[in-house]
């Protein structure tokens, strides 16, 4: 069924001639497709399908809406795919699916060069928060509670519960951005230049399927958590200076700054399993669950210490 709705969306005399798994992902399966052309050359598409029960229930309004962005941003400066089709609610397709454009590059997850790419990512995060579309996407949306947050075991209790503490709190008012909602590196590709990191350049951000209308701090507290993890815990409010050296804005009050990156860690602590296993899936098999716990309490511990 899924080949047969593919297949409506090629030029004449084209066919799929190869699929190949993308891994690194959490919530949907991504494929790249190998089109075979009429005059013997291959282009490639990406089709993403919610299969797993648990995310059927978003699919709808998350390929809706990542349809919606991809429209958007072909009028923008900042590369992402192109929309080819959607099928959100499974018509035509087993699952519900999306087909878009590939892109050239790939994420890069290594902790070797994060140094000269995370001043990239700040830069590109900036231009996506600079961009003011005519019609605004839906407010963002935060599920985790107090009661949700997953202490790690042997974490700092101390910490946690103060950093428990201040998400029980309102939200801080704000100036609100257009927002990717899971910018990271894992969502990032690059064109990377071993022998010349200087060179190293994005070639485009993928997986919009939850852009939103909010604080700028909640993208970026996204990707400092991420890279806490991912390299080191060190590196999450240093990314959050590199953002602002990029000429992105935060919150002026440390108390509100504190807010947007405990709430985004605190999510994290309920998925920790599953990001360790998207990572590993995309060749990081050092990053166990139990070292992300670690890395976690460490943040978190860190947050508290320097802005608590």
């Amino acid at each position: 069924m899924t080949l047969a709705w593919v297949n409506q969306y090629l030029d004449v005399g084209e066919r799929v001639v190869g699929v190949e798994t993308l891994h690194g992902g959490m919530t949907a399966e991504m494929r790249k497709l190998t089109i075979g052309t009429r005059d013997g050359v291959t282009r490639h598409l990406v089709l993403r399908s919610f299969v797993d029960p648990y995310y059927l229930e978003n699919a709808k309004d998350w390929l809706n809406r990542e349809a919606g962005a991809l429209t958007l941003l072909t009028e923008t400066d900042v590369l992402a795919p192109g929309l080819v089709a959607v099928d959100p609610t499974a018509a035509q397709c087993e699952y519900p699916s999306l087909l878009m454009t590939h892109l050239a590059g790939r994420s890069v997850l290594d902790d070797e060069g994060a140094e000269a790419r995370v001043p990239l990512l700040a830069r590109q995060l900036v231009a996506i928060h600079a961009l003011r579309p005519a019609e605004r996407p839906q407010e963002f949306r935060t599920l985790t509670t107090a009661e949700s947050v997953v202490i790690p075991e042997g974490g700092d209790a101390t910490a946690w519960a103060g950093a428990i503490d201040v998400i029980r709190e309102p939200a801080p008012s704000y100036e609100g951005r257009f927002l990717h909602r899971d910018f990271q590196p894992g969502n990032v590709l690059f064109d990377v230049a071993p022998s010349d990191p200087a060179r190293t350049r994005i070639t485009g951000v993928v997986d919009w399927a939850q852009p939103s209308w909010g604080p700028a701090d909640l993208d970026v507290a996204h990707c400092c958590t991420n890279l806490a993890l991912l390299h080191d815990p060190s590196w999450g409010l240093w990314f959050a200076q590199t953002y602002e050296k990029a000429g992105g804005s935060l919150a002026a009050a440390r108390n509100e700054r504190l807010y947007w990156l405990v709430r985004d860690a605190m999510a994290c602590s309920e998925e920790v399993a599953l990001w360790a296993k998207a990572w590993q899936e995309a060749g990081r098999t050092d990053l166990t669950t139990s070292i992300l716990e670690r890395r976690l309490d460490t943040y978190v511990t860190g947050l508290m210490n320097a802005l608590g």
